[in-house]
């Protein structure tokens, strides 16, 4: 070993001689220190005091730097100096209509920030009081507080030390969440060190970033409350019905006790302990002289006055749009990054209250009507039993199994069965719905089933076409009672709505408005799945004329027999091909059958597809959002349709030409509009009725120059039909739209005017306007103003009214 270490040495003082001169140089001072020590007087006491003074005073720097910068990574991440210049606290996101109007929030936390002037004087001086004394006199960390706080404990009497921006630190930074562990973390007593530690760092740092009244207004605005309740604006809306500004002293009293414990010192769950905890927040109020004792003496005799309003957590809009809209943002939050419970978010939708409102209303004053003569024409009878008034069998027995209350019951009961089912069936109490208002009755859950299933119930949307952006959106008659949407979530068959895909296919591919097709009894064959299959459509009155009727004249009556002639003309397949190409994503069977809607669709597909009539054969997607803004106001996104061309602008125009005739043409099934006040000023209606065969749907999509409108009218269930042609779209869809659009032309606000549909540009060319015994063979300038159409006497055409569709 010896020779090795003498090469060595040689080594570094021939090739290294550097390190030989640090050597001696290190060694020399050293010697010196040595001689120093030895030769130096000893400290008197003042300078060992200092001496350890400055040593401890050094420790502590050295700790608290290396607390800071997290060093070794022993101590866990504390906050940056622009994490406490842009302290970014969970705040709830707002959902509004395009008018500005609250449809609700998204939140985790319901937070609503206030600004320092909007804090009324009692809860800042309740909160001194009782939080933090010495508040405005201290930098963060009050070392007098703590030794007094200290005499307290050791006197019985506890308090917290914690300053307010302490407490701020806590609740605006999360200092004791997982993100700020380190590996020092997992030593207990070291661990509450450090977490105090860095709440007195950050509360410094605040105190340097920060006024007092502004760590007052971010405390205020961070702390909770209890009962879902985030900062003062939210905890004086829940408990009082009232804005922070006008807190009297009695409220700001039992708001700021509660801090201590929001759960124990309650209101709601605990009032005699929120009571003594709020007296003795008076008592530190006169102890600190902001009030008297004899102020405090009249303030203890006081009860607890509450408002209260329950907060509850909304993870969306309480509607009928409500699960479109937060599948659309929950998407927008995983692809951006972005969260819209914590993020504070302005969130417009496209919906416009005023057309909501009218919408709302339109579908329950018609429902609530048929509803009367729905329930006289069934009496006791189930509306669901076949044409043999035979009960389906199991029908309520399938609703019933399939509801969480059945889950539950089969699982508590999992070894005696019968008693789920003896329960379903054993009377209680409980709230169903009615049209004259909530009823408490004794009914069991399975007479629960049957007596909301006679309900009639109706879908409705209106969109501009151009845009894309819905502009109401009515899925039911009560939320709370029916949650299904009948807009986009239900599918039904769209009957004769569903012929326009049919005459598209057929004008795009070279047939006019004028052509002509016998209405005549006709039986299809065909197979599907392997089996041979007839059908023989059969139209609404269940008469064929035998006469050669123009495609036009046949779509306004919606004779079934031309429609089906024509679908088996151009092919089933097509129809199904330019249905989906329109906006239709619904599964479509080709069969014979296809034409008359025998394939379900929505309602938001079929107002989709409606809308490429009025866009000059562009196909927009229905829009539900337009913009997102940050908390700050600044637009995070703007949201566009997606539009495509799906026909040519000739067969568009020609089609809302054709959809024109139902109101036009003899016998029309659109005509019952003329019952309401809708026209006038040239106004002009293309629209479309549709019933499905059982009487279960009904339809009316209806457009006008500014607006495309579906609405669907039904049972909740496919099984529940009308008795007779009473259930036709003409007499229970069509009053709807009808009324709706009545209250939107007597709202001037919404700019929505009379006036007719486009005139025929030049770019169409093929025949359009075929006389009849209704119409001259030549156009006069009336009719030439009008697009080709002379509309008749309208005596005559309300005379006129028939039962199609």
């Amino acid at each position: 070993m010896r020779p090795f270490i003498e090469k060595v040495k040689t080594f570094v003082n021939e090739k290294l001689p550097f390190l030989k001169t640090g050597q001696e140089f290190i060694l020399k001072y050293w010697n010196r220190y040595q001689i120093y020590r030895q030769n130096r007087p000893p400290l008197s006491r003042i300078e060992k005091l200092w001496k350890y003074s400055g040593i401890v005073l050094l420790s502590i720097f050295i700790y608290f730097f290396s607390v800071d910068i997290n060093f070794l990574w022993l101590f866990g991440s504390s906050p940056s100096l622009d994490k406490l210049q842009n302290p970014q606290t969970e705040l709830a996101s707002d959902l509004y209509t395009s008018d500005g109007v609250l449809l609700g929030k998204y939140y985790r936390e319901n937070r609503s920030p206030v600004a320092y002037n909007k804090l009324s004087p009692n809860i800042i001086k309740a909160l001194i009081a009782t939080e933090d004394v010495r508040f405005y006199k201290h930098s963060g960390i009050d070392i007098k507080g703590m030794f007094a706080a200290a005499g307290d404990l050791l006197k019985g009497d506890g308090r917290g030390a914690s300053t307010i921006t302490q407490q701020l630190a806590k609740n605006l930074y999360k200092t004791r969440q997982k993100n700020s562990e380190g590996l020092l973390h997992y030593i207990p007593l070291i661990k509450t060190l450090v977490i105090k530690t860095k709440e007195w760092i950050t509360a410094i740092k605040l105190e340097r970033v920060y006024t007092k009244e502004e760590i007052i207004t971010l405390y205020l605005n961070t702390v909770t409350f209890g009962s879902n309740t985030f900062g003062i604006k939210t905890a004086a809306r829940a408990f009082f019905n009232t804005s922070p500004d006008s807190l009297n002293m009695q409220q700001s009293a039992l708001l700021v006790g509660m801090l201590k414990a929001p759960t124990q010192y309650s209101p709601i769950l605990n009032p005699k302990s929120a009571l003594r905890r709020r007296n003795v927040v008076f008592s530190q109020l006169a102890r600190y002289k902001i009030i008297t004792k004899k102020a405090q003496d009249s303030l203890n005799i006081l009860p607890i006055k509450l408002d209260y309003h329950v907060q509850s957590h909304l993870d969306g809009a309480n509607n009928y749009f409500s699960s479109a809209i937060n599948k659309f943002l929950d998407d927008w939050s995983e692809e951006t990054g972005n969260d819209i419970y914590t993020g504070g978010y302005k969130i417009y939708t496209t919906i416009d209250s005023r057309m909501q409102k009218y919408a709302e209303q339109a579908v329950a004053e018609q429902v609530k009507f048929q509803q009367i003569l729905f329930d006289s024409q069934w009496g006791k009878q189930y509306p669901w039993v076949d044409k043999n008034g035979v009960e389906p069998v199991g029908f309520i027995e399938g609703i019933a199994h399939r509801t969480d209350y059945y889950k539950s019951l089969k699982q508590k009961y999992k070894n005696h069965p019968d008693s789920a089912e003896i329960l379903l069936n054993t009377p209680h109490k409980i709230k169903v719905f009615s049209w004259s208002g909530d009823k408490e009755v004794m009914m069991s859950v399975m007479d629960s089933i049957r007596y909301h299933k006679r309900f009639l119930h109706a879908g409705m949307m209106t969109m501009d076409p151009y845009t894309g952006q819905i502009k109401a959106w009515v899925g039911g008659i009560d939320y709370n009672y029916f949650k299904y949407d009948h807009v986009k979530q239900a599918k039904r068959q769209p009957g004769s709505t569903f012929k326009p895909f049919v005459y598209t296919a057929a004008i795009d591919n070279g047939w006019t408005p004028c052509d002509e097709i016998e209405d005549k009894m006709v039986t299809f064959r065909y197979e599907e799945n392997g089996e041979k299959k007839e059908w023989t459509p059969k139209n609404a009155d269940w008469v064929y004329s035998g006469r050669m009727m123009t495609l036009r004249h046949a779509i306004g009556r919606s004779i079934n027999t031309v429609t089906a002639q024509l679908t088996d003309k151009i092919g089933a397949q097509k129809v199904a091909d330019y249905a989906h190409k329109m906006g239709i994503t619904s599964e479509i069977k080709p069969v014979p059958s296809v034409g008359l809607g025998s394939s379900d669709a929505s309602v938001f597909e079929m107002v989709g597809a409606y809308s490429t009539f009025l866009n000059q054969g562009i196909w927009t997607e229905p829009q539900f959002i337009s913009r997102i803004e940050d908390r700050y106001g600044n637009v995070v996104e703007q949201f566009s349709p997606k539009q495509r061309r799906v026909i040519n602008p000739e067969t568009a125009w020609l089609m809302l030409y054709m959809l024109k005739g139902g109101i036009e043409e003899p016998l029309g099934t659109s005509q019952n509009l003329w019952s309401f006040e809708v026209f006038g000023n040239g106004n002009e209606f293309a629209a479309k009725t549709g019933t499905s065969t059982n009487q279960a749907d009904a339809w009316f999509m209806g457009i006008t120059k500014d607006l495309v409108s579906g609405v669907w009218f039904g049972g909740d269930d496919p099984r529940v039909h009308f008795r007779t042609m009473l259930g036709e779209g003409s007499r229970t869809a069509l009053p709807i739209y009808g009324t709706f659009m009545e209250k939107i032309y007597k709202d001037e606000s919404l700019g929505i005017t009379k006036g007719p549909l486009p005139k025929a540009p030049a770019y169409v060319k093929k025949k359009y306007y075929c006389p009849t015994l209704w119409r001259p063979s030549k156009i006069d300038s009336a009719a030439s103003d009008s697009g080709g159409i002379v509309i008749p006497n309208m005596n005559e055409i309300k005379d006129s009214i028939g039962v199609g569709g």
